[in-house]
């Protein structure tokens, strides 16, 4: 595998991580996502981290096995470039129902990887 890909793919997992932490330190609730403009701003970030870096492997492998590879970095530009319109419910929705899978999908291809 591409050693930017496996870089892109770590940068991915440490983001997820870092949103997993900011959640574990707080409710993991609605509520205090819209009430908590620090947990809401980082979590934000990270997953612009994640739209960037899933957009950098997509640029050198457009088949990745990722689901939703395209609709991640189209996050990415929404949270960047229509912050002024954000909805709230849309962030944590990927928090709450999206994460979990691409977190599983890519510590697996990490995994695969180091078998290459």
């Amino acid at each position: 595998m591409d050693e930017l890909i496996i870089k892109s793919l770590i940068d991915i997992s440490k983001a997820i991580d870092n949103i997993e932490l900011f959640c574990s330190s707080r409710p993991k609730e609605f509520k205090t996502f819209c009430e908590d403009v620090c947990f809401r701003s980082a979590v934000q970030w990270e997953i612009a981290i994640i739209g960037e870096a899933m957009n950098r492997i997509l640029k050198i492998n457009p088949d990745v096995q990722i689901t939703n590879a395209r609709r991640i970095v189209n996050t990415r530009n929404y949270l960047i470039h229509g912050y002024d319109s954000l909805r709230e419910d849309l962030i944590w929705a990927i928090v709450i129902n999206h994460l979990p899978l691409l977190k599983t999908e890519v510590t697996r291809l990490i995994r695969s990887s180091k078998i290459d």
